[in-house]
């Protein structure tokens, strides 16, 4: 036992600080919390909201020529606009891409060449001329998906052959069938039914015979083609393609007895979704087609009920000087709680005028009606929350999740409020686990993976399985409100995160971009519930390591979606360093280099206002499909990583430092 302490005895020497307190940077890190947090209560909105742009791919704007000109609205200015981006976009190859950095991709590509054929560039100029050999050079018009084929089929540019059937009268199977709609994700429910009523009435919208796109198949002979069978026999894709066909001799045939019927039901399901919503899932392609599929049942533009969703649509548009582009949907509520998350770890007060504010807009955005949850869900109370400003009828559990992390370090003036609304979301998230163990977004057992080999399918979001990061952020939730990691539901929740774990030691993200973003979370969550020691989380770590960069930052392409040989690997940016940070915090040594290293890279990175600047796409919509770039992403994660390495190294050097002290001193001190 260490002897008593007497007036004057010096106490044991203390450690040497951690070394990356000896360099010129470390000195600069408490400032660029500030600035960094300062910054970004800036941006929050005078409602209490923060909302970022979110970025995607050409095929909106090429999209949105296409639908101004059914509508009958192809403004000149606007549709010149529109082009003007579309046209800034192409590549030297001639193709478009659908994430910066990436190589020509043929849908993307497809869907320009039209766009720019109906806003009047002829099919002779240079960049069409160089368009049209990179489409034959990537396969044809005959190798797109069915999406690109059904807009075209619409309008009279391809023959419907090409078009996958899709039969209203899939709305009348019921819940208990094996391919009910309610076995697709949410998602898709919102952009296919829009599609079964036009798919079953073919509205005649012509374009002008200048706009139509034959030249555009690599070979001619494939004109009446529409998907290749599989080698195998016996396949799920075969028995779904010998099923389209027998679709497309159903629609020619005159007798269709409940087709009416099915029609009245896609109808009604659809109107039933424009309520208590900003349109159907509050995303482009299913609004978009909820506006086709009401024009062709009769309630043209200025119908009240079309001109609302042409009203909310249109509200995604972002016009410049000389250009338009379009947002997918919006994020408020997502941007917000990872705002709030950010500024409480920086150090800004509970009671914060700007976190309470925040705190109350969210409150009023929980969801406490119901939604297409509760079919596979029936018995839980509502209490979630969506991503949007209004999407009622998808609550999502990520979002959920993060808002209750968000909620948790506010001292909120009404504190029954904050107590009562906290108890009903933290009840629906459990009640969304699967049977797997693990989460997903929006639905639960949604996860019929014969379902993919549907031809409909190749946007490769068929369905809604449970994935590692959505997991990992209700285990960390439910870390940080107490629940022990011994707890049933959490024993499940990381048993499915231990068979998800690939072998190098990493978690694939389905929604951020992506093994640093999965491992990432999965780490963090798993320190919440004090299970980062394990051998499991230790290999994420030196996985996480050995794909840092020697400046000590992160970068993954979204090539790793296509090609997991590149997983890990890309050009450096400020949120996936943010996440590689989190991670290495939660598994590696407090005094590890790459640790220091990560958060030197973030200091050194940060613009003078407190940002910093990004234009990788670090979002995943669909994967190998459809990507994002979240604005706000840039700046919240770096202020949240660097806050966290800030407040971890300073209660390591205090343990470090209390170590040296005397016992009874240790037992003054209160450790």
């Amino acid at each position: 036992m260490a002897s008593v302490v007497r007036v004057g005895e010096q106490f044991p020497a203390a450690p040497a600080p951690l070394p990356w307190r000896q360099q010129a940077w470390a000195e600069k890190l408490p400032e660029s919390i500030e600035r960094g947090a300062d910054h970004l209560i800036s941006l929050q909105a005078q409602e209490g909201y923060w909302v970022g742009e979110l970025e995607a791919d050409s095929t909106l704007e090429s999209d949105y020529i296409y639908y101004l000109h059914i509508l009958g609205k192809a403004d000149p200015v606007r549709i010149a606009k529109l082009a003007n981006y579309v046209r800034r976009k192409q590549l030297s190859d001639g193709g478009w891409n659908i994430y910066p950095g990436g190589p020509s991709e043929l849908n993307a590509t497809c869907k320009a060449y039209f766009a720019l054929k109906l806003a009047g560039d002829s099919p002779d100029s240079p960049h069409l001329a160089k368009a049209r050999e990179m489409i034959h050079r990537l396969g044809g018009l005959e190798r797109t998906n069915s999406y690109v084929r059904f807009y075209l089929a619409l309008v009279g540019a391809v023959g419907w052959n090409l078009v996958p059937s899709i039969p209203p009268e899939m709305m009348l199977l019921p819940n208990w069938f094996a391919m009910n709609i309610y076995e697709m994700s949410s998602w898709t429910r919102g952009i296919v039914i829009p599609m079964a009523i036009l798919s079953s009435l073919r509205p005649d919208w012509r374009v002008p015979e200048s706009a139509h796109v034959e030249e555009l198949f690599k070979n001619p002979s494939h004109k009446t083609a529409a998907f290749d069978w599989s080698d195998k026999f016996i396949s799920w894709k075969n028995f779904f393609l010998a099923l389209d066909r027998g679709f497309k001799l159903y629609e020619k045939s005159p007798w269709k007895p409940l087709r009416q019927r099915a029609l009245r039901e896609a109808k009604g399901w659809m109107l039933q979704h424009m309520e208590r919503s900003e349109g159907v899932a509050a995303i482009y392609p299913a609004m978009m087609n909820s506006i086709f599929a009401l024009i062709a049942l009769g309630h043209g533009p200025e119908d009240p009920l079309t001109w609302r969703e042409i009203n909310e649509f249109s509200k995604f548009e972002i016009e410049e000087q000389d250009t338009i582009r379009l947002q997918p949907c919006v994020s408020p509520v997502w941007d917000t709680c990872i705002a709030m998350v950010a500024l409480q770890e920086a150090g800004v007060e509970p009671d914060h005028p700007s976190l309470v504010k925040a705190a109350d807009w969210i409150l009023s955005k929980q969801i406490l009606g119901g939604g297409d949850w509760q079919v596979k869900n029936k018995d839980a109370e509502p209490g979630g929350w969506a991503f949007e400003f209004r999407n009622d009828h998808y609550p999502d559990v990520d979002d959920t999740a993060f808002i209750l992390m968000a909620l948790q370090r506010v001292k909120f003036p009404d504190e029954a409020r904050m107590k009562a609304a906290t108890r009903r979301a933290v009840q629906w998230l459990i009640s969304m686990q699967n049977r797997d163990g693990g989460w997903a977004a929006f639905d639960r057992d949604n996860d019929s993976k014969f379902l993919c080999n549907i031809p409909f399918a190749d946007h490769n979001a068929m369905i809604d399985p449970s994935t590692a990061d959505v997991t990992a952020r209700v285990m960390e939730c439910l870390g940080r409100f107490g629940w022990p990691a011994e707890h049933p539901a959490m024993q499940r929740g990381l048993k499915f995160l231990l068979k998800d774990q690939c072998e190098d030691g990493s978690w694939f993200g389905r929604w951020g971009v992506n093994y640093v973003y999965g491992t990432s979370g999965v780490l963090r969550a798993l320190e919440t519930v004090s299970l980062h020691t394990k051998d499991y989380c230790k290999r994420a770590a030196n996985w996480l390591k050995s794909v840092q960069k020697p400046d000590g930052s992160f970068g993954e392409s979204l090539r790793s979606y296509d090609d997991p040989k590149t997983k890990g690997q890309g050009a450096s940016t400020p949120s996936q360093t943010a996440w590689g940070l989190i991670g290495l915090m939660a598994a590696a040594d407090p005094g590890d280099p790459a640790i220091a290293s990560a958060a030197e890279y973030l200091v050194r990175q940060q613009n003078n206002d407190g940002s910093w600047s990004e234009s990788e796409f670090t979002g995943t919509g669909f994967p190998c499909v459809f990507y994002l770039k979240y604005h706000l992403y840039r700046n919240s994660f770096p202020v949240y990583a660097l806050a966290r390495f800030y407040n971890q190294s300073r209660r390591s050097e205090e343990f470090r430092a209390f170590l040296f002290q005397p016992e009874e001193f240790r037992l003054r001190s209160g450790f």
